[in-house]
This record gives structure tokens, C-alpha cells and sequence, in this order.
């Protein structure tokens, strides 16, 4: 078989790729001296790329931090001042202690070429002019991060993302020079899946599936014992929601996407604090409502040490569980779903 190994749901491929790496890896490496394990090759499918969060509580997956890194990308923003907020670990990764160079795929994607027109921009042009393209291709990883690698801790990870454009329906493929299966995956999986639904949202096209493709997958040795728990907890199918709980873009993304990033940064720097109503007034469709109301939830956990009740009840059931998983102690009491 050629194709990759598909599966319905982000958690599946997740557990896979997991139990893949820690137990059949081929390679015990240490570059600058990270010790892990490592499988070379290492390729899988998602046939609903809307399925991208994943449901186990060992993983406590910050899905905030998620949604902010791929505002961060939307925004072509380099800063550690806006990421930072969500991920203060990052700024480790910074030569000048401002900006990140490889994570910040958002300047490479979003920011004006010489032309004034960004690489998003040639490629949604591409795809709308000529459905059976090849070419539709975006470039992360640049030439001379070769050269600046011996000084830089923060080189792209991910070389580059494809779309294909067939019979109406939108693929997309990653390709990745390098992955962390334990901690980077998710947000790759979540940041280029959002990616592709905007691309098929702005060309009125269906959702098709996605593939990861990884060189070097890996799990650092420092994180075997988190995996261990993961792999121990019973994984079971998804929890049984009300049929809409996974909400579809709406088209025409780009104005909300924007209103979306003027109330991120009003919130993050303390001039607003939201509540389900203000949030309603806003004129957001519901989808991106939802992730104003996530960006909500973890501010008043940054400054009130809990979820207000009201954010929560106007969360939907999905992220409600996230949250949960991820504070347990700062979420209010109650059925989650």
C-alpha cells in the first residue's frame, strides 16, 4: 500500500503515531544533545481535518495556546510579545530575546513578497485559476537558516504545505523536516488543518484530507514518561456530542479573521474583558466566536485562577472538555458535555 494510513480523527492518528515512535523507533539520537527516539518516514491521513483536537486528559492539551499560535501565523507576526502571552517558554528559542525566526512561519506566509502580494495570496490566485494545479505550494523552510543553524536554536520545522484542488474538493499535505510526536504535533496538526479550511473557505471549495509528512519523527527521552501514561489510558472513541459540535468556516474568513485578531490583542493587553454577550455583539459568526471565547476562558485563568460561569456555559461542549482536561481545578463544577 502507498498511501498513507488514514484515520477519522486527529486523537487516533495521534495514538498511532505515539506507539509508533516510542515503541518500533529505528534511531536513539542526541543532536546538541537532546536525546530520543526517532522513526524516519513517518506519514499519516486525516479524512476530516475538522477533527483536529484531541481527546485524551493524560495529553492536557492547551488548546488557548493552539488557537493563539495560529492567529499568531494569520497575523504574519515574528514577535514574542504576542505568543509569549500563551507560551513564555518560547522565548528560550530567541537569539535576541524579541523574535522568533523558524516557529514564525506567519511573516513567510502571510507578509508581502517583493511584489507586495504574499505567498498566501499567489497560492489561493493559483488554486482559483486553475483547479488541477500542481504548484500550489507554500515554502517555510528558507535556505539560510542552513547557514545561521550553528547560531539560531530556532530553525523551521516544517518545510512547506501543499494544496490540490479536485473536483471541488481541497487537499492539503505538510511536509516536515522534523517533528516532536509529544509536544509540537498537535499544534502543527491544529495550525495547518485551520490553514486549510480558510484556504477552502475563500475558494468555496469542500474539505478534504490532510497529510502529515515527517522525515525525522521523534520523542525526546525527557518525555518517555508522559508517553508511557498516555499510552496506558484507556482510549476510547470520542465522547458522543450533539451532532453540530464541530462548527464549519464560514466563507469569506478574512474579515472575521481580522476582528478576531483586533479583540485577541484588547484582550491579551487588559483593555477588554469579554463577556458571551459582548462577544455575541461583535457581528462573528459562530465559529470564531468559539475562539474568542477559548482566548476569554484562559485570560480570566490568568487572572482570576478560574472560568467566570458564564464564559463556560457559552463555550461549546468541545472545548469545554479541553479546558477541563487541561485546568481541572479552574473550570467550574458540573457535566462538561
Amino acid at each position: 500500500m502507498l498511501t498513507p494510513e488514514a484515520f477519522p480523527d486527529f486523537t487516533s492518528a495521534y495514538v498511532a503515531v505515539l506507539r509508533h515512535v516510542y515503541a518500533c523507533y529505528e534511531h536513539q539520537s542526541a543532536p546538541r544533545g537532546n536525546a530520543s527516539r526517532e522513526c524516519l518516514g513517518v506519514t499519516f491521513r486525516l479524512t476530516d481535518p475538522r477533527e483536529r483536537q484531541l481527546w485524551l486528559r493524560t495529553r492536557r492539551q492547551k488548546l488557548p495556546f493552539h488557537i493563539a499560535e495560529t492567529l499568531w501565523y494569520l497575523a504574519a507576526r515574528d514577535d514574542l510579545e504576542m505568543i509569549g502571552h500563551y507560551a513564555p517558554g518560547l522565548a528560550k528559542h530567541s537569539v535576541d530575546g524579541q523574535r522568533l525566526t523558524g516557529t514564525a512561519y506567519g511573516p513567510k506566509l502571510f507578509g508581502p513578497g517583493a511584489d507586495g502580494v504574499s505567498q498566501w495570496g499567489r497560492v489561493i490566485a493559483l488554486l482559483a485559476s486553475e483547479e488541477g494545479t500542481k504548484r500550489a505550494v507554500l515554502t517555510m523552510f528558507r535556505p539560510e537558516e542552513l547557514v545561521e543553524s550553528w547560531a539560531n536554536p530556532d530553525v523551521s520545522c516544517t518545510l512547506g504545505l501543499q494544496f490540490a484542488l479536485r473536483d471541488g474538493v481541497l487537499h492539503a499535505a505538510a511536509f516536515m523536516r522534523g517533528n516532536d510526536a509529544w509536544r509540537g504535533l498537535a499544534g502543527d496538526v491544529f495550525a495547518f488543518t485551520v490553514m486549510q479550511e480558510i484556504a477552502a473557505a475563500e475558494l468555496g471549495a469542500r474539505l478534504g484530507h490532510y497529510t502529515h509528512h515527517v522525515t525525522s519523527m521523534h520523542i525526546n527521552d525527557a518525555d518517555l514518561g508522559g508517553v508511557v501514561r498516555l499510552l496506558d489510558e484507556v482510549v476510547e472513541p470520542p465522547p458522543t456530542l450533539p451532532a453540530a459540535r464541530v462548527l464549519v468556516m464560514p466563507s469569506r474568513p478574512w474579515p472575521q479573521i481580522r476582528a478576531v485578531l483586533r479583540e485577541e490583542e484588547a484582550l491579551r493587553t487588559g483593555r477588554v474583558s469579554h463577556t458571551p454577550h459582548s462577544i455575541n455583539q461583535l457581528g462573528l459568526d459562530p465559529y470564531w466566536q468559539q475562539w474568542l471565547l477559548n482566548l476569554q476562558a484562559y485570560q480570566e485563568i490568568r487572572t482570576a485562577d478560574r472560568v467566570h460561569v458564564a464564559t463556560w456555559a457559552a463555550l461549546s461542549p468541545q472545548y469545554r472538555w479541553a479546558l477541563a482536561a487541561r485546568w481541572p481545578g479552574q473550570v467550574p463544577a458540573g457535566d462538561v458535555l
